[in-house]
């Protein structure tokens, strides 16, 4: 019932043509935007540089239209009615914009603001028109600017440089934004400025600031269009402004309460930094190695910020503030001024006990409520360390199924961490990192899961690990240890036949030991959400059982596949993941993916253990096709039910996707999209035919596309994706590709229309 509401609904939107012609009021024309031409003799870069700044200056803006529809403005006409209805004042309360007239247009003001930024970028003695489009009830209008030549730099010097900050200036000059060439730019001044602000903070100019730069621009003795620039400082600088400081006194505040007496505490000094605090909150000597600035060091703001950046990562203080004031106003013979610093660290509260009731959604397409524990003590031994304690209890049931019989599955969860914020490890390993000390994880957990009708697996887990920000896009994980024993306590008949039918599955159930170590390494440009073109790139390492198999290669063991009695897997597996974003503007955005995995079996194993396999199909993978249905390769089950969701799954995973994001309104957000992937077998199985990879791979990809709705609500996104298989490789005799859209067609609807409900974006 809901996928035929939904569709529906996707009908009736690509069929609605949301006409305002016929509500536009007589003597008025609705304003549909501005073009803007510019008539200048200047190279193809320039001129695209300008356009695009000149663009963002045009107002007002028009109505905004969604697949040519302008369904915000049909909404505010047909909500304004005397009597609207519900369905209408409901839509013109959530979507409704008022309309954009050409009456409200100023086509004189926007010129002069159009000038204004010419001459701001050199261009002077500039000419604009405009002319108004005449479409019956709908207008645009045209800008053209008139200009020629900008005004270019010839020399640019530095006034006044007997004094020691303007030879400081003179100094790093060899950086310089303002080149020969340059344009009169005011931008590209501002940006000098305010570089040359960074480049004297950094030498401990404190108290300077880039207002007390001014330029001067001589453009007399050029007949041509040529200008020379003078920097100098303005008359009234502080002579505090003019000299660098010097770091002094450095007072810690472990515990600071700014409703309390904080000076009232111990001090220890440890290496010249005194660390003020009662009772002692934290160790100082494990504090002071976050602090990266000393006494007797000139203040850098740059240091400053990776010193609160350290100190925040620790994870148990509510605010880090580091603040600056200055110990004398008399000159040091040096020509630097004295500066206290202090660091006031505000704790959060020790122990911490949090319950949330979950609503899970997960890859593979197991949605059901979960209730999560934690128990949480910070700082527990002094050092900044954090115990955790979680136990979760689950219920879930595949959807989007399809045919497939859904399973059932009841989880229980207990997992332990400790997380040390420093290398546990001999060496100065703090010092070799600036931007945020590695920290150290010890986990230990175990997991109770029972599928109903199939099986009941007990799971143990032991892991050891660092993990850390080189800076703000790049992560590193790496965990020398990590152990896991899988126990199948219990098989049904119904399961047992899956097995028999499968030698290889059975094989990557019975092998129970995973010991081995991983590497994960992300580059993520996405925490700049201004950017209009950013990188995602994901790599993940995983080898296992090499280590237990060279041992008992070299001792010579009888078992060379089994370590403490129990069998063990020995793979190697890796896989990238690219993804590209592409922003228009702030909302609409081009997402593209690719994703590639390779597990490689050795020694004993023949595939990879089940829960490290790939699968391909669902939610956030090729989602015309539901979950677990592709592959491996072109391999079909010969009925579809429970087994086939064991079946298939690979050790091999190529995939691409390309997603175009679009906003309704300010929740709501629409998205069309096209999936090409399959997952493939390392080693030949007779029990799956075609499954295993060849040069033949790209033959066998799937693709599949469609479109989704999703309500972003910043913190929560509820995606609901429509989707139909475009390719379907297992189909190469009789044709892969799929040519045909039978939406009337009840059987073809339940055989191809797949409907996915998750949480989040897909990537």
């Amino acid at each position: 019932m809901l996928k035929k509401i939904y569709i529906a609904l996707i009908a009736s939107l690509l069929s609605f043509s949301c006409s305002v012609k016929k509500f536009i009021p007589e003597g008025e024309q609705l304003y549909t935007g501005a073009e803007l031409n510019l008539d200048a003799d200047l190279d193809r870069r320039t001129l695209s540089e300008l356009q695009n700044d000149l663009e963002k200056l045009l107002r007002p803006t028009p109505n905004s239209k969604v697949l040519g529809m302008r369904f915000g403005l049909w909404a505010h006409y047909k909500g304004s009615k005397k009597k609207p209805g519900f369905i209408n004042r409901f839509l013109n309360k959530r979507f409704g914009q008022k309309p954009v007239y050409l009456s409200q247009v100023m086509p004189d003001r926007t010129s002069v603001i159009l000038l204004n930024r010419l001459e701001n970028k050199g261009f002077f003695y500039a000419s604009a028109t405009h002319e108004v489009i005449d479409r019956d009830k709908f207008a645009a209008l045209e800008y053209t600017l008139n200009f020629s030549e900008p005004y270019i730099l010839e020399t640019y010097q530095i006034l006044e440089d007997s004094l020691p900050v303007m030879q400081d200036i003179q100094n790093q000059m060899e950086n310089t934004l303002l080149v020969k060439g340059s344009r009169l730019d005011l931008d590209l001044m501002k940006k000098e400025r305010e570089r040359i602000d960074e480049a004297l903070k950094s030498k401990g100019y404190y108290f300077f600031n880039a207002d007390l730069l001014i330029f001067e621009a001589d453009t007399n003795q050029y007949d041509s269009r040529k200008f020379d620039l003078y920097l100098r400082l303005k008359s009234n600088t502080p002579t505090k402004s003019m000299h660098p400081h010097t770091v002094e006194n450095i007072e810690v505040f472990p515990n600071f309460n700014l409703h309390l007496d904080n000076g009232d505490g111990d001090t220890v000094r440890v290496k010249n930094i005194d660390f003020i605090q009662r009772p002692e909150i934290f160790k100082p000597e494990l504090l002071q190695k976050y602090i990266l600035f000393q006494e007797g060091s000139k203040f850098n703001p740059q240091v400053s910020r990776l010193t609160s950046n350290r100190l925040s990562n620790i994870g148990n203080f509510r605010y880090v503030n580091i603040s600056y004031e200055m110990a004398d106003t008399v000159l040091r013979e040096d020509g630097t001024y004295p500066l206290n610093a202090r660091i006031l660290l505000s704790p959060l509260n020790k122990r911490a006990v949090r319950a949330e009731l979950q609503g899970v959604t997960k890859s593979n397409s197991f949605v059901g409520p979960a209730l999560i524990l934690n128990y949480q003590n910070r700082n527990i031994f002094r050092g900044g360390e954090i115990f955790s304690l979680t136990g979760k209890f689950g219920y879930e049931t595949q959807v989007a199924s399809g045919t497939r019989e859904a399973l059932q599955s009841t989880e229980f969860g207990l997992t332990g961490s400790m997380v040390f914020p420093r290398v546990i490890f001999p060496g100065p390993w703090s010092d070799r990192f600036r931007f945020s000390i590695p920290k150290t994880r010890i986990s230990l957990g175990f997991e109770y899961q029972n599928r109903t009708d199939l099986y009941l697996l007990y799971s143990y887990n032991a892991s050891f690990g660092y993990f850390w920000n080189v800076n703000r896009y790049v992560y590193h994980e790496f965990n020398p240890v990590s152990l896991s024993i899988v126990n199948l306590a219990r098989t049904t008949p119904q399961f047992d036949e899956i097995l028999n039918a499968n030698p290889f599955l059975r094989r990557s159930f019975e092998q129970q030991f995973i010991s081995g170590m991983n590497y994960t390494f992300n580059f993520n440009q996405l925490v700049d959400q201004d950017r209009k073109n950013a990188i995602f790139f994901g790599a993940t390492v995983d080898l296992a059982g090499n280590l237990f198999r060279n041992i008992n290669t070299i001792f010579g063991s009888e078992n060379p596949d089994l370590a403490f009695g129990l069998e063990f897997a020995q793979y190697i597996k890796g896989d990238i993941d690219l993804r590209y974003y592409r922003r228009f503007t702030q909302e609409n955005i081009l997402v593209s993916r690719i994703f590639a995995g390779y597990g490689g079996p050795l020694g004993n194993s023949l595939s990879l253990p089940f829960v490290k396999q790939y699968f391909s199909g669902g939610p956030r993978s090729v989602r015309a096709f539901r979950i677990r249905s592709l592959g491996p390769g072109t391999f079909v089950p010969q009925s579809i039910g429970t087994g086939g969701f064991f079946d298939q799954a690979g050790d091999i995973r190529l995939e691409a996707n390309l997603e175009y994001r679009f906003p309704f309104n300010k929740y709501l957000k629409g998205a069309f999209f096209i999936d090409a992937g399959n997952v493939w077998l390392y080693n030949e199985n007779e029990a799956l035919p075609g499954g295993k990879f060849t040069n033949s791979w790209a033959e066998e990809l799937a693709v599949g596309a469609g479109y989704g709705i999703r309500v972003d609500i910043q913190f929560f996104v509820l995606r609901l994706d429509i989707a139909v298989p475009v390719r379907k490789p297992w189909l190469l005799e009789e044709g892969p590709w799929q040519d045909r859209l039978r939406l009337g067609d009840r059987d073809w609807r339940r055989d191809n229309l797949v409907l996915n409900f998750a949480i989040g974006y897909p990537f």
